[in-house]
């Protein structure tokens, strides 16, 4: 499928978590039966007015299992405007984690919508709950690697609904610099699908700052740069670490709270987002409805605070605008992160607090693009 089958017309690709359903890997490290919903369902407020535990709500507490609850995910994301999912990928030399989900869509031809993969290609770490040192699998990269990972992507890279951008399939990596030799890497991948009939590959990367994940994208032959929303280095000053708040703090006018984990406005960084010079590179934009993993992280953690969906709407529609103006017609392509990372306080997925209201801005921001361009 290509990105936009109408040139004219926006694409809205939302990232999507698999990890909502257990896995013998996730049962040895973090307990039988886990799923990002224990994390989710475990978050208690750490303040008053804290929007924690957020709680599904029109979805419910899925199992990504279950071809019903795909559809479901499908059936609302197309309702609202958004255009396709990107689902994260995870391979650890030759081992794939979480694949089912995905796997299935592939093999039963449903839910029919349009998809992609990024590759999540860090190590896996006991990040969530702050311990980042202690890896429970590590990236091993290796030539005869490339070769075997490019090749169980062929069958997605055929699928007629996998994303296609200039009219070729579309494959993330999440930190291209963490590969040894990525130039390498990214010829290796390209030849082999010339070589097996997919033909050329759209091959990005997701970026964490202006100038991108630590490499410029024509150094080492990718086509395309996104950014990763919230862009922490657009964060702005963290809130309650003056001296007048520590002191509140010390005479409880303040909840401790505020001492104990990173507070930004949402707004703010939406702002310095925005301000961003234009690269010299191609870039596809990326917002975010927010973002809240407290409860992942019982210290430590990142809040983003004031935001809206009044908010979130004003930065989806200066995406798009921007993406107007600045790429052709054939990448009228915005990312959203994410669809369901619920335990990052980060999804479009309806919850029990605002029920539609983040979709809903989608679908507001969309139109009036498509007014715009009309």
């Amino acid at each position: 499928m290509n990105a936009n089958p109408d040139p004219h017309e926006p694409l809205l690709i939302s990232i999507v978590l698999p990890q909502f359903h257990p896995i013998p890997e996730n049962d040895a490290w973090w307990g039988t039966g886990f799923t990002e919903w224990r994390n989710v369902a475990k978050a208690r407020p750490l303040f008053k007015g804290h929007h924690q535990p957020q709680l599904p709500a029109d979805l419910g507490f899925y199992d990504l299992r279950l071809p019903q609850a795909r559809a479901a995910q499908a059936a609302l994301a197309r309702q609202y405007g958004i255009g396709g999912f990107c689902y994260y990928h995870y391979w650890f030399n030759g081992r794939r984690l979480l694949e089912q989900p995905v796997e299935a869509v592939r093999s039963s031809g449903e839910p029919d919508f349009p998809y992609c993969l990024a590759w999540a290609n860090e190590n896996w770490t006991r990040a969530w709950n702050g311990r980042d040192r202690e890896v429970l699998m590590a990236q091993q990269y290796s030539a005869e690697d490339d070769e075997a990972h490019l090749r169980t992507l062929l069958p997605h890279f055929r699928d007629p609904r996998y994303i296609r951008i200039d009219g070729k399939p579309l494959f993330i990596v999440y930190k291209a610099d963490q590969l040894p030799d990525p130039q390498a890497t990214f010829g290796r991948w390209r030849e082999i699908a010339r070589r097996e009939g997919v033909g050329e590959l759209t091959l990005a990367q997701f970026e964490w700052s202006g100038a991108g994940s630590g490499t410029h994208i024509r150094d080492v032959g990718l086509d395309l740069s996104i950014e990763f929303a919230p862009d922490w280095r657009q964060l702005g000053g963290r809130h309650f670490t003056g001296w007048k708040s520590k002191l509140a703090m010390q005479l409880g006018l303040l909840p401790k709270a505020y001492g104990q984990h990173h507070f930004y406005d949402y707004q703010r960084m939406v702002d310095r987002v925005l301000a961003k010079p234009v690269p010299d590179y191609p870039l596809l934009r990326c917002v975010s409805p927010g973002f809240d993993n407290s409860a992942r992280r019982p210290q430590g953690a990142t809040i983003l605070m004031n935001n809206t969906p009044q908010a979130y709407q004003r930065w989806l529609e200066a995406a798009l605008d921007w993406t107007r103006q600045h790429q052709p017609a054939q990448r009228q392509v915005v990312f959203i992160n994410a669809w369901n990372e619920w335990a990052e306080g980060n999804h479009l997925e309806p919850d029990l607090r605002d029920g539609h209201a983040y979709l809903q801005a989608t679908l507001n921001a969309l139109e009036r693009a498509r007014s715009a361009i009309g």
